[in-house]
């Protein structure tokens, strides 16, 4: 039986106040990925772990795109909203991702009220592993989730990048303590 031909994504680099962000859409101009260039070899292993051999070529993402993505950096985070996306991965995987939508912007949540949201209250360090592998970075917010005591956690694209998400769309972090509270 002949192999499978390796699906075709484009690589776009789109600038934000927090860096280069890469933008993988797939045919229908959809959003696969978005992490940070000095994050690219990650970004890479986790579209082949979840998609096996692909192309990913240099192209430019739809401009609907690039311009949801301006207005949210720009201040209107509800912008996240308009982004069409599509994953891979394990069901429990895309079941913790899909979940990420539903916490608000200038909200957190924690892995473990995240397990209990999906009905599996033990799977805390599993949701936090799935949450580690969300390949939509901002989109699919897992910026949002911190550690049981409000603690910022672990966060793909680094923490600098996770506090200024966080204070972006309103979370008040406490630096010292490193522990989000909602503005008010």
């Amino acid at each position: 039986m002949p192999a499978k031909p390796p699906e075709t994504f484009h690589l776009d680099r789109f600038t934000t106040p927090i860096g280069t962000a890469l933008l993988v859409t797939d045919a229908d101009g959809v959003l696969r990925a978005l992490d940070w260039s000095d994050y690219e070899p990650r970004m890479r292993t986790l579209l082949r772990q979840q998609y096996g051999a692909l192309d990913l070529k240099t192209g430019r993402a739809p401009e609907a795109l690039r311009q949801a993505l301006a207005d949210y950096f720009a201040g209107d985070v509800d912008r996240l909203d308009a982004i069409a996306w599509r994953l891979a991965g394990t069901t429990f995987q895309r079941n913790v991702w899909t979940a990420l939508k539903t916490i608000p912007a200038g909200t957190t949540t924690t892995y473990g009220a995240l397990a209990q949201q999906l009905d599996v209250p033990k799977a805390v360090r599993a949701v936090g592993h799935a949450n580690g592998s969300n390949p939509i970075s901002v989109v699919l917010p897992c910026h949002r989730v911190v550690g049981a005591n409000g603690s910022l956690t672990g966060y793909g694209g680094g923490l600098e990048r996770k506090q200024w998400l966080l204070a972006h769309e309103g979370v008040a972090l406490n630096l010292a303590s490193k522990t989000p509270s909602i503005a008010a």
